[in-house]
């Protein structure tokens, strides 16, 4: 007989980082680099985009200016995104396993939820309406903050959007940098790896992957982390 649950401690908040948490886009931003370095005569491998899974992108763009790239950052940031976005507008959102089913039960439990991304507004807008309904109370973008991930800033904004503190939050990542922003907000941090290995830390829980995963699953991740220490879901929260 399954046991009954009573009483589940919900998360005031989730937190989803986009890119290769939410949708798998990181294929689509490996062939934006590897077309703009190619178009200016240089060489930008698979293994080059790998390592800029997860990092801002200002500072990727400093990486592909010293890979001989001839424009400012900011064009460089714009120009990536446009290609970006117009591989999602041809080709679709290829949403990672069990994402929309997630949200779709956090939207039904009337869970607040913010995009938490280091891409730019316009391109989190674009995926915010691919999703197919209104999953996001607030959305904070790379071009909306000072720091970018690894810095908690843009979590702790997306925290103060909803009215909630960031340590009553679940955050959910797929990279190293992002698990760092999170862990460093003081939310409760799931990471669900994709294109990169994430290692084991006493400071966050790993998950294989949200397919098959119920929102029982969330809150008793939340539970467990926070314990005691935690509150019910109110009200107020979410005014």
């Amino acid at each position: 007989m399954k046991p009954i649950r009573t009483n589940p401690i919900l998360p005031a908040a989730v937190l989803w980082d986009m890119d290769g948490t939410i949708v798998d886009s990181e294929p689509y931003w490996m062939r934006a680099e590897t077309e703009l370095v190619e178009s200016f005569g240089g060489v930008w491998t698979h293994d080059d985009g790998m390592l800029m899974v997860g990092a801002g992108l200002w500072g990727s763009a400093r990486v592909l200016q010293g890979r001989g790239v001839d424009l400012d950052a900011d064009a460089i940031v714009q120009a990536l995104t446009g290609r970006v976005q117009e591989l999602l507008q041809e080709f679709g959102a290829p949403w990672r396993p069990g994402a929309l089913e997630m949200l779709t039960a956090l939207k039904s439990a009337g869970i607040p939820m913010a995009l938490v991304t280091s891409s730019v507004e316009r391109m989190a807008l674009q995926v915010a309406d691919l999703v197919g309904f209104p999953a996001f109370d607030t959305i904070v973008a790379g071009d909306m903050v000072e720091h970018n991930k690894p810095h908690p800033e843009a979590y702790l904004s997306a925290a103060g959007r909803l009215g909630v503190d960031s340590i009553r939050c679940l955050a959910v990542e797929d990279s190293v940098p992002g698990l760092a922003a999170a862990v460093a907000s003081g939310a409760v941090v799931l990471g669900v790896p994709h294109m990169v290995v994430l290692p084991e830390s006493a400071h966050y829980d790993l998950w294989p992957t949200l397919s098959g995963r119920s929102l029982d699953g969330f809150t008793d991740l939340f539970g467990a982390r926070r314990g005691s220490a935690a509150l019910p879901l109110t009200s107020t929260d979410s005014e």
